[in-house]
């Protein structure tokens, strides 16, 4: 039986979750997992913190700490983070831990033994006060693509572009403020121009329509530039040691060791769960997807997959689908402005209302271009569509069963035309929205899923079985039985977009069976006599004062 490797990019544990990484990443992911898990299909769903990288170095130094106690901090922000948003994650690791660490050096001993590697001694900046090589966000500069002045020293924030540090103009050391000299240092190196050919066969050529415009534009943009030999170790003091004597005081490029970390969270996982984990990465059975945000396409479809080639023996990802940037309030989200929708602090503000944010970071997913985030969007999109549309409808049919029949599910005549093209339309909703999740179209199923309760409530307005109580009595009783099964698809085609919802309305419902994808409404949920429980809001207007608080923290930023 085929199955699937899911992977999510590794958060770097620098600082928390925002809804920039929620809405590029993880709930796409969690989407896809829970659909996939849904159809009866095996799913390892994998992810964890990145720990290692200059970032942490610098955040570190910022904070006057050390490394580790920043990891460990913010894995734990972000571990609750994930949780509390419902991201299903099957394992979600450290790479500070030592499975990682032994994964990475056998990976990189293997490549080295094999002499995959080229070792260079080459000019590097080095901070002469600081006495220290300056690896990527140790250097700022002027970018030598679009002349940004603020480019770091492995990325332009501005344009994008993926950089090397001697490449930029003007630079200055973070940590001492100087002007770096040039030293010559040695480090062992990927030739990515070898592997030119294997890219090119293999996306370019095969996969032009079934992956994303943005992802295959990128590669094809990389490819055509010509690929050059890149760095796996780094002259730091933070990382996964490079494991040869010669390479003393160098550490792993966590370019390298990051996405290494999903065989080692996978490694852990099949380790507790007495599975060959083997099965996940080297199984031609096995499809294995990225997710991820497009600043790191480069590295999942050019570095990584030469690294699995390099290595022998692993599979190749299946689909890369790679999100654009979302924006706030029409600004970029920048971590070091503070202008960002923290999770944590969201969390705080609007309790119990996780499906609420999911359900619209999905509606306004960056799929193909970057989209914006707006606190009057999020409000109008809970108020007209959350409440007024989803839940409206559930608790119009929970109220009319219990009021009419005692929270007893009524029993049906023979259904009209009409009944039977309104459950048609259902199912035709129900492929629609696995179809489009399948091809990476969230905001399209997303709609869809919607889409259901409008259909649900038009029935409702159409049959008006409120006014057939008295007088056509087993008229309504079908009316009821239909919309109930309505309700009873929702709680299931909703699961993976609203998870809290889901499990809220199948308490109601009082079902707990599990349905294949596929199977929803070709039999009726629930059956006649079926005991319901009484309604409860699922959703609540959310009111201006809460939203102008959350522009009043917005300001205060700018300030």
């Amino acid at each position: 039986m085929k199955r699937y490797t899911i992977t999510a990019a590794l958060p770097y544990t620098n600082g928390p979750i925002h809804i920039g990484h929620l809405s590029g990443v993880y709930i796409p992911a969690d989407i896809y997992a829970r659909y996939l898990r849904l159809c009866g299909r095996e799913v390892i769903f994998i992810c964890g913190s990145d720990e290692h990288g200059v970032a942490i170095s610098i955040k570190a130094s910022k904070e006057t700490t050390t490394p580790k106690s920043i990891i460990d901090k913010y894995d734990k922000i972000i571990r609750k983070s994930f949780e509390s948003f419902g991201i299903s994650f099957d394992n979600y690791s450290r790479t500070s831990r030592q499975i990682h660490y032994d994964t990475a050096s056998e990976f990189f001993q293997k490549l080295n033994s094999s002499k995959k590697f080229i070792e260079m001694t080459s000019d590097q900046l080095f901070d002469d006060t600081s006495k220290k090589f300056l690896a990527d966000r140790f250097v700022t500069g002027t970018c030598p693509i679009c002349s940004y002045k603020d480019a770091y020293g492995d990325q332009c924030e501005k344009c994008g572009s993926s950089l090397n540090a001697i490449d930029l103009g003007n630079p200055k050391s973070t940590l001492s403020g100087e002007k770096p000299i040039l030293k010559k240092t040695k480090h062992w190196y990927l030739p990515l121009n070898k592997y030119e050919d294997f890219i090119r066969g293999w996306i370019l050529d095969k996969h032009k329509e079934d992956w994303k415009t943005n992802v295959y534009g990128q590669v094809k943009s990389w490819i055509e530039e010509g690929l050059k030999p890149r760095a796996v170790t780094r002259d730091l003091n933070w990382g996964i040691p490079v494991p040869i004597k010669e390479a003393k005081g160098k550490v792993l490029y966590v370019w390298f060791d990051a996405p290494i970390g999903y065989i080692s969270s996978t490694k852990e996982w099949a380790l507790e769960n007495k599975k060959n984990w083997e099965d996940y990465w080297k199984n031609d059975e096995t499809e294995l997807v990225h997710f991820i945000g497009k600043d790191n396409i480069v590295f999942h479809c050019i570095i990584f997959p030469s690294m699995l080639r390099a290595h022998g023996g692993y599979i190749l990802p299946k689909n890369v689908p790679a999100n654009e940037f979302l924006n706030l309030e029409g600004e970029k989200i920048s971590t070091s402005k503070n202008w960002a929708v923290w999770i944590h602090e969201y969390l705080e503000d609007f309790p119990d209302k996780e499906d609420v944010m999911r359900y619209v970071l999905v509606a306004n997913m960056p799929e193909t271009k970057d989209s914006d985030f707006t606190w009057k969007d999020f409000q109008a999109k809970n108020n007209n569509e959350l409440v007024a549309i989803y839940g409206n409808y559930v608790n119009r049919v929970i109220v009319l069963i219990n009021k009419y029949y005692m929270g007893e599910v009524p029993t049906p005549e023979i259904l009209t035309k009409e009944d039977e093209k309104t459950i048609k339309s259902i199912k035709l909703a129900r492929d629609k929205i696995g179809l489009t999740i399948e091809k990476f179209r969230f905001r399209e199923s997303n709609s869809e899923m919607i889409n259901i309760a409008r259909i649900g409530n038009k029935y409702l307005a159409d049959n008006e079985p409120w006014k057939k109580i008295k007088n056509e009595p087993e008229r309504t009783k079908t009316i009821l039985f239909v919309s109930i099964q309505i309700v009873s698809a929702l709680a299931y085609l909703s699961e993976p977009f609203l998870p809290f919802t889901s499990l809220k309305l199948k308490g109601i419902l009082r079902i707990n069976k599990q349905i294949k994808w596929n199977e929803i409404l070709n039999n009726n949920i629930i059956k006649s006599g079926h005991q319901i429980n009484g309604g409860s809001f699922l959703f609540e207007k959310i009111e201006d004062g809460e939203i102008h608080s959350q522009y009043q923290k917005l300001e205060k930023t700018k300030k």
